[in-house]
């Protein structure tokens, strides 16, 4: 996928390098033309001189190609209005904004833009959130056999009811996050567009998961 990164700090510049390693294409855009020396000689994507908020800018870096956008300057303000036409004026479908003030970051996943605040910050977590469609492990029992694993709702599962995600000792829904809020899973809570989900699932489950998260209209039982 082309992925549009605003900001070649520190972050910016090592997920600009993971996504290109990973087989990406990859465009960065800062106002500071000093900071693309954090890019290694090689680099294969374009670097822009430029603001992630400006359109001219923005389409230089192919934004209207782009599967995901990240703005990761050490701007608040400027992150989170390079992200809001990310999403709002070009559709792009994943979109995350590296926001410094926790409480500003709440209002803005309430919004339905996933944030990410800087005590928290890592490369990784940027790319769980462009890559949504991947399940992360965020804890293991000592013997590795259970996991509790992170995953996007995909968007054949909103206005299902998550209840059918319990296949006994094999997986099971236990908590999901709405709008940057934590809740238990409970009988009869439906699935949202946005919606991330939190499931304890067996390690030879995996597989057996993704499957059902893929294909909702199977294996229902409730």
């Amino acid at each position: 996928m082309h992925v549009v990164v605003v900001g070649c700090g520190r972050v910016g510049s090592q997920l600009a390098i993971a996504l290109e390693d990973g087989g990406h294409s990859v465009s960065v855009i800062d106002k500071n033309r000093n900071a693309f020396r954090w890019l290694p000689e090689g680099f294969g994507g374009k670097a822009i001189h430029g603001f992630g908020f400006d359109r001219q800018h923005l389409e230089q870096a192919g934004i209207r190609e782009a599967e995901a956008f990240a703005a990761v300057t050490n701007g608040d303000n400027s992150n989170i209005l390079s992200a809001r036409i990310a999403r709002e004026t070009y559709e792009v479908p994943n979109v995350v904004a590296r926001i410094y003030d926790p409480k500003r970051a709440a209002i803005y996943q309430r919004l339905g833009i996933p944030t990410v605040a800087a005590v928290a910050w890592t490369t990784d977590q940027v790319l769980r959130r462009i890559f949504s469609e991947r399940s992360v492990s965020e804890w293991s029992d000592p013997s590795g056999r259970v996991m509790l694993l992170e995953r996007a709702l995909p968007d054949e599962w909103a206005g299902r009811k998550l209840g059918e995600l319990d296949e006994g000792d094999r997986y099971r829904l236990v908590a999901l996050s709405r709008r940057g809020e934590g809740r238990l899973a409970i009988p009869g809570l439906v699935g949202q567009e946005g919606d991330i989900l939190h499931l304890l699932v067996r390690r030879d489950a995996i597989d057996e998961l993704e499957t059902r998260l893929h294909n909702p209209t199977e294996g229902s039982r409730r």
